[in-house]
């Protein structure tokens, strides 16, 4: 089914399958597929974010289960808090894979559509699995990004990188923020999130 997405703005995306089928204002594209049905989001359309730390957030961070909240926290466990935790604590791979899609999951709500890794690879079978399952794509990263890794790109402290531009037949990767404008999103951050879609697919949506 076609699936026309739409901002405050106006701004819309015809989407069929894996594709952008047309892009353009929403009253042009609902009256060139009549039949499609219609999303409306508040806030801005916009190309997915671009994860430059895919490396440090995925294979050298631990995600903790909602479950371990009151042991370890929400946030990712990295460093000596990492190695602590390793000392204490079995990470086999099953656990380094959980980790690995709750890290995945979370990316999604802060908007990113792929992530860049050392060498264009994750060494972790485990991860590198989760993260082929969830359908982020994964870009060669050539040295370190520098910054802070941060699931918010906009609190990193490095230039924030978007998926190329959205247009006619391109792959329908982009996010959709709660935003009034980029400068409000620049000023309140990724978190803002609502929707984020992946090849045609909804793989995010705040609730």
């Amino acid at each position: 089914m076609l699936t026309i997405h739409a901002d405050s703005r106006g701004r819309a995306l015809a989407v069929e399958g894996a594709r952008i089928a047309e892009a353009g204002p929403l009253e042009v594209l609902v009256a060139a597929f009549p039949r499609a049905r219609v999303r409306q989001w508040p806030g801005i359309l916009t190309p997915g974010l671009v994860n430059p730390y895919g490396t440090e957030l995925l294979e050298g961070a631990y995600h903790p289960d909602p479950r371990e909240a009151d042991a370890l926290g929400t946030e990712p466990l990295t460093g000596a808090a990492l190695t602590a935790l390793a000392t204490a604590q079995s990470l086999d791979d099953a656990r380094r894979g959980a980790s690995a899609r709750r890290g995945v999951q979370r990316m999604l709500a802060h908007g990113t559509v792929a992530v860049a890794c050392a060498d264009g690879e994750l060494g972790s079978r485990p991860v590198r699995d989760a993260v082929r399952r969830s359908g982020l794509t994964i870009v060669n990263r050539r040295g370190h990004p520098g910054g802070t890794p941060a699931l918010d790109l906009y609190a990193a402290g490095t230039p924030v990188e978007f998926a190329p531009p959205i247009r006619r037949d391109s792959p329908a990767h982009f996010a959709v923020f709660d935003v009034r404008d980029e400068a409000e999103l620049a000023e309140r951050g990724a978190g803002t999130c609502v929707a984020t879609v992946i090849e045609g697919r909804l793989l995010y949506r705040r609730r």
